[in-house]
């Protein structure tokens, strides 16, 4: 798993534009930035919509005003579906950012196997990067939801 002080892997990634699908690489994305990345298992699921990307939308301000340029939205879902979540949860603050086939999430080694429900899935975490480089992670335990909701990663900056 991914640590405080490893870089991140160079991937491309899914991201609706002004309804234009591109394709930001890790580079593009944190190079030279200071960016906040919060993961959910899924797009629409309980804890994400109900209190872990709310969160981030409520505090996507005083979050940016502690230095950071972007706060993203990571989930193993399209482009569209995340573009779709994001809309419905007034996130325009927020990055809502596609990792279709979980080759980011693989290679941090935050992935897990939620066959039951939907099969590859991410992890539920927060980390702080600066210029690609991970400067804190909060991973949950499987099923909680207590270290990488937005006001612990604000009181952390």
């Amino acid at each position: 798993m991914i640590e405080v002080g490893s870089t991140l892997p160079e991937v491309d990634f899914s991201l609706l534009v002004n309804g234009e699908m591109t394709n930001p690489g890790t580079a593009e994305l944190f190079n030279d930035k200071r960016v906040v990345v919060f993961a959910v298992p899924g797009a629409f699921t309980p804890t994400c919509s109900q209190a872990h990307l709310p969160g981030y939308v409520a505090l996507a301000d005083k979050i940016k005003a502690k230095g950071v340029d972007t706060v993203i939205c990571l989930s193993v879902n399209d482009a569209f579906v995340m573009d779709a979540w994001g809309k419905a949860n007034n996130a325009e603050e927020i990055m809502m950012l596609a990792d279709g086939n979980g080759h980011f999430t693989k290679q941090i080694g935050l992935d897990m196997n939620t066959s039951d429900f939907g099969g590859l899935r991410s992890m539920r975490y927060a980390m702080l990067v600066e210029d690609c480089v991970v400067k804190k992670i909060s991973v949950e335990d499987p099923g909680r939801f207590e270290v990488s909701d937005a006001e612990s990663m604000l009181k952390s900056l």
